[in-house]
């Protein structure tokens, strides 16, 4: 096993978060996310998932406890190191508009200085992982693709220097249902065959139960539940089973 391997990729210890003279939005997190694995954190809006999330980039960091990258404390980073060390999935998928999908894609790389003959052969490598052929997609601009396929350039811009890890903030929420079914699988593929450790917050909890090794659940800012599908099954909290119980198909009436 590789050195660093055995330690968790990201490790939130007894983490808490408040804006200046504010309520608490994180209160004592303690969390581990294991390589090779996609821990899902789903909540209700508000229950401090994106807080989590930008805890981990350093956009915030921690008025209490500590969140560790690589088993560095993340205020010992250099912050655009940090970044861009991590892909990063949003919800719009936060393509430049004036830039052509090959162009998108290949952003971070020219930011890390490759040259140009490596930066387009990445790319064209990328859109063809994510079914998006460069010849027939690569000079389009963002407005002329559909909402899925937005994602999917998004997905691949966010893997285009093989980060060892993928923070992904409701990536396929602004989908409609059948395509959002489609970029989970797609999403599971991906991963499964770049081993890539993926960090992913959702208010759906069908969506975490589908993609995540581990599920947290959070509300008002504590992590309430952590464990495997099988195991948040099984769980007593009753914050926990009401959660679930919006992921589970309607009971169907009397014919």
């Amino acid at each position: 096993m590789p050195t660093g391997m055995s330690e968790p990729l990201v490790q939130f210890d007894h983490v808490g978060f408040s804006h200046t003279a504010g309520v608490p939005i994180l209160r004592d997190v303690t969390l581990a996310c294991l390589h090779g694995q996609t821990t899902a954190i789903v909540g209700r809006s508000g229950a401090g998932k994106s807080t989590l999330l930008k805890m981990i980039n350093r956009l915030l960091r921690p008025t209490s406890g500590v969140v560790r990258v690589q088993g560095r404390d993340t205020r010992e980073w250099d912050p655009i190191r940090l970044r861009r060390s991590a892909g990063y999935v949003m919800q719009d998928a936060g393509l430049f508009p004036h830039m052509t999908v090959a162009e998108n894609v290949g952003v971070v790389p020219r930011l890390e200085g490759w040259d140009e003959p490596r930066v387009q052969a990445r790319s064209r490598e990328l859109l063809e992982l994510v079914g998006l052929p460069a010849a027939q997609y690569g000079t389009r601009r963002p407005a002329e693709l559909s909402g899925g396929q937005r994602q999917r350039v998004g997905l691949a811009r966010a893997l285009a220097v093989d980060p060892p890890l993928l923070l992904m903030d409701e990536p396929f929420g602004a989908l409609d249902p059948i395509t959002r079914r489609e970029m989970r699988v797609e999403f599971s593929r991906l991963r499964q065959q770049l081993g890539t450790t993926a960090l992913l917050v959702t208010h759906d909890i069908a969506e975490a139960l589908a993609l995540g090794d581990q599920i947290g659940v959070m509300d008002a800012g504590e992590l309430i539940a952590l464990g495997s599908p099988e195991q948040l099954a099984q769980h007593a909290d009753p914050r926990v089973r009401s959660l679930l119980a919006t992921g589970r198909p309607p009971r169907s009436g009397p014919s």
